[in-house]
């Protein structure tokens, strides 16, 4: 008995190694057919990163570009801002003389015709007058002044520019205390103020109480 399961032995156990075998060897094979070839995607990126490299080559040669153009440009404006500080040499004048010696002289007229007269001032209010004085347009106290110079109004001049708005628009930075107050006439009363206008701006003062139109 012992011989014959020996003889079984003997011939199952060569079978079972050889068909192991082919099954390792078709396993084997079958992997080796399932191998991708990569070689066309790996030639394709290659370029696309040559390409990447020449993109930023180019893009670095326009920020240098771009700096050297900024550069200029600083340069230019710097050269404006002294050309336009700089006085012009009295030859510079020759030509035009007399249309030059014509506009200084209606300009020189205007200026004077808008120059400040305290002594007239002071004859039509009884009072010395300061030039810019907002507190001498009715309505305007100190407190009000203050206000609108802490806003860039500091003349007659520029109150008599502003708008009803703008200096609405001042008065509600106050708070609700001054809201009784009506800056309607004060650009007016600023303008006749500027204007030297003394006798006219009294004669309306007089007329109108508390600045009121």
């Amino acid at each position: 008995m012992n011989f014959e399961n020996m003889s079984i032995w003997c011939w199952l156990i060569p079978a079972l190694v050889g068909i192991i075998c082919g099954i390792l060897g078709y396993l084997l094979g079958k992997s080796s057919a399932k191998v991708i070839d990569n070689s066309a995607e790996i030639n394709s990126l290659k370029a696309s990163n040559t390409k990447l490299k020449t993109d930023l080559a180019e893009l670095n040669n326009l920020k240098a570009s771009n700096t050297k153009l900024k550069a200029d440009l600083d340069a230019c404006n710097q050269k404006v801002i002294a050309a336009s500080k700089a006085v012009p040499p009295a030859s510079s004048t020759n030509v035009g003389t007399s249309a030059t010696a014509a506009s200084f002289a209606a300009g020189a007229a205007t200026s004077s015709a808008l120059a400040f007269d305290g002594a007239a001032a002071k004859a039509a209010f009884g009072k010395t007058v300061k030039q810019d004085d907002l507190k001498l347009v009715e309505g305007i106290g100190p407190k009000i002044e203050g206000m609108f110079k802490d806003h860039g109004i500091k003349t007659w001049k520029a109150l008599s520019e502003a708008s009803l708005e703008d200096c609405q628009k001042i008065l509600d930075t106050g708070g609700t205390r001054y809201k009784i107050h009506d800056p309607a006439s004060w650009p007016m009363q600023a303008k006749m103020c500027y204007e030297g206008k003394w006798t006219e701006l009294m004669k309306w003062q007089d007329e109108h109480k508390h600045g009121k139109l």
